[in-house]
C-alpha cells in the first residue's frame, strides 16, 4: 500500500511555499484559526487542495498564536470539545463553499500530545469526531493512546509517522524543547523515510530501532528545507 505524504499548512508560511508543498503532498492538514490561519489562508489551501488533488484535512490548535499552540496546555474535555467544533466547522464550512470534501483532522501541537497523556481528552476527541464528522479519518501518533482509542470507537484512524521529528524508545516523540527533536537536516530525514517505507522503522535518539506501522508520513511546512524535502520524499513514495 502507498503511503500518504502530509503537510501542516497555512500556518502562516508564504504562499509560494504553500503552493510548492501542495504540489508534493496527499494530504494536507490546514490551520484553522486557533494557533495559525484565518479565513483567508484557509480559503487559499482548499482552493490549492482542490486543484492538486490533495486530501483536506483540518489542523486545529490551541488558541495560542504566541506560542504557536506548541506550548503544554492545560483543558478539559469541555473546552477540548468546543475549540473543534468551532475550529473545524470554520473549515468545513469554507470547504464546502468550494465543492470540497473534509478527509480527516489531526490535532496541532500540544492538543496531539494532550490527547495521547490523557484518556478523557482523547475519548472526548473521538467522540465529537464520531458524532460530527463521522466520514472523516484521524491521523494520530502511529501506535499511541489516540490510535487504540479511535480502534474502540470505531473511528477510522491513520497511523502516523514523521520524517522531521526524533523518536524515544517507547515510541514518541522527542520533545521540540530538547536537544536534537528536529531533524533539520535532509539527507537525514529522508534516512527516516527511507526507514519508514522499506522496513517500517525508526532509530531512536539511542541507536534503537523502533517498528512503526505507519499510513500517513508527516514533514513540518515550517521547516528550513520544507519543499526539499517534499520532492525528495514524494519521489521516494512513488519508487516505493
Amino acid at each position: 500500500m502507498k503511503l500518504d505524504l502530509n503537510c501542516d499548512l497555512g500556518e502562516g508560511e508564504p504562499l509560494a511555499r504553500t503552493r510548492a508543498l501542495m504540489r508534493c503532498v496527499t494530504s494536507a492538514n490546514v490551520a484553522c484559526g486557533g494557533h495559525a490561519g484565518d479565513a483567508a489562508s484557509m480559503l487559499r489551501c482548499v482552493r490549492l487542495a482542490r486543484a492538486h488533488q490533495v486530501r483536506l484535512g483540518a489542523h486545529p490548535g490551541t488558541w495560542d498564536r504566541q506560542n504557536f499552540g506548541r506550548t503544554p496546555t492545560r483543558i478539559t474535555p469541555d473546552e477540548l470539545e468546543l475549540l473543534l467544533l468551532r475550529q473545524v466547522r470554520s473549515l468545513e464550512g469554507i470547504a464546502r463553499s468550494e465543492g470540497v470534501r473534509l478527509h480527516h483532522l489531526k490535532l496541532h501541537g500540544a492538543l496531539y500530545h494532550a490527547t495521547e497523556q490523557d484518556a478523557r481528552l482523547a475519548r472526548r476527541y473521538l467522540a465529537v469526531v464520531a458524532r460530527h464528522w463521522p466520514q472523516a479519518k484521524v491521523y494520530a501518533l502511529a501506535g499511541g493512546r489516540v490510535v487504540a482509542a479511535a480502534r474502540r470507537a470505531r473511528v477510522t484512524v491513520w497511523e502516523e509517522a514523521f520524517l522531521d521529528r526524533r523518536y524515544q524508545t517507547d515510541g514518541a516523540l522527542v520533545p521540540r524543547a530538547e536537544r536534537g527533536a528536529l531533524l533539520s537536516g535532509v539527507q537525514a530525514a529522508l534516512r527516516q523515510a527511507n526507514g519508514l517505507v522499506k522496513r517500517g522503522e525508526v532509530i531512536a535518539q539511542t541507536g534503537e530501532h523502533i517498528r512503526l506501522k505507519a499510513h500517513t508520513l508527516c514533514l513540518h511546512g515550517d521547516g528550513p528545507h520544507a519543499v526539499r524535502l517534499a520532492r525528495a520524499a514524494a519521489r521516494l513514495l512513488n519508487d516505493g
